[in-house]
């Protein structure tokens, strides 16, 4: 399981033309799934992200979290994070999740997130879809 995590200001996602999902500060996390991961995987990941002190204090020192300042979360799903291209130009993807084992991992990650954040939007899993945010920092981390 990988995630892309962005510290944000403010992100969205469109599908076909229409708004389907956005937030104000928090975190766009580009969720991919892998083969052979599982349930406890998730759960590893859902609260090492949620525990992140990746907000500045008063000090303006890195020592936040999510919960610290009210932070919401958008959540896309993004199987293109298993691209392999060590061989050739063209990417190979077989080290994803196959689609509907990543699509139950996805929404149980979705489901441990909103446990703990009170906002938590989605993308749509599969879709073509548009993401715009506006990254605070830039800040980006990424967790396996």
């Amino acid at each position: 399981m990988k995630l892309v995590i962005q510290r944000v200001s403010e992100a969205g996602v469109t599908v076909d033309g229409e708004l389907v999902s956005s937030i104000g500060k928090g975190y766009l996390v580009f969720f991919g799934a892998g083969e052979g991961d599982v349930k406890e995987d998730a759960e590893r990941l859902a609260n090492k992200m949620i525990n992140l002190r990746i907000f500045s204090d008063e000090n303006d020192k890195i020592n936040l979290s999510l919960e610290n300042v009210g932070g919401e979360l958008l959540i896309v799903s993004q199987f293109t994070l298993y691209a392999d291209c060590r061989k050739g130009n063209r990417p190979n993807f077989t080290s994803a999740a196959k689609p509907d084992e990543a699509e139950a991992l996805y929404e149980y990650f979705i489901d441990l997130c909103r446990k703990k954040v009170p906002v938590v939007k989605t993308g749509i899993f599969g879709a073509d879809m548009k993401v715009n945010m506006i990254n605070d920092g830039p800040f980006t981390i990424i967790l396996e």
